[in-house]
């Protein structure tokens, strides 16, 4: 059994690696977790003994077969909630992370199964975010940068890089949604902002928030 701090790390651990493929230092994991540096060094080592990890000194730390699995059914779980949250309890997509975070720590395999069943085995979180299903398998779609699309290039709004709630806020006053139409009008060189397409009206928006917007063709 891992406790919820325990589970905590290893989730952060996966999103810094990129889901495993790179190692993280303890550095990146204090930043990320806003603790100190010899917090994270104590926890490594109790996460190493629980064989969860591994952890190279100086290489960085990376999660093992079984430390991927857990943090991939704490992720599901998490996504899984966002979706009931929205769904069913009307929650705001910038409304559900922190309560999803407390979610997230329920044991139980039984209700998390019934909770994938009773919302329709979603693919897909309130961000876009792929669902892990019970064997932690992903489904992907091929998706790119709003700031990468070429003038003309048309596609729809699949997921958002940055779920901080101010940015989501701002994406429901400008109407950006998940499976809103967009289309590139403009690029413009001095800045790397774009003119757009979303929906029926057309708007500017910064390249830092084009970056994080995700479309798909």
């Amino acid at each position: 059994m891992l406790s919820f701090a325990e589970e905590n790390y290893l989730k952060a651990i996966y999103h810094l690696s990129e889901g495993g493929s790179e190692p993280v230092s303890t550095n990146s994991l204090a930043d990320n977790l806003e603790t100190k540096a010899a917090s994270v060094t104590d926890m490594i080592k109790k996460l190493a003994q629980k064989q969860v990890i591994d952890y190279k000194k100086y290489y960085g730390v990376n999660l093992s077969d079984s430390g991927k699995s857990v943090a991939l059914q704490i992720i599901r779980k998490h996504r899984l909630w966002e979706v009931f949250l929205v769904n069913n309890l009307e929650f705001k997509w910038d409304e559900v992370h922190e309560v999803a975070e407390q979610l997230e720590h329920i044991k139980s395999p039984l209700l998390i199964q019934r909770l994938d069943k009773f919302l329709g085995f979603p693919k897909y979180d309130p961000h876009g975010d792929p669902i892990p299903d019970e064997n932690g398998k992903l489904t992907t779609k091929p998706r790119t940068e709003l700031a990468l699309a070429k003038k003309g290039q048309q596609g729809v709004i699949v997921a958002v890089n940055d779920s901080n709630s101010a940015f989501l806020k701002y994406l429901d006053k400008i109407g950006a949604r998940i499976g809103t139409p967009v289309e590139v009008i403009d690029k413009v060189e001095f800045d790397g902002s774009l003119e757009i397409k979303l929906g029926e009206k057309v708007i500017f928006v910064s390249k830092e928030v084009s970056t994080n917007i995700l479309i798909s063709e």
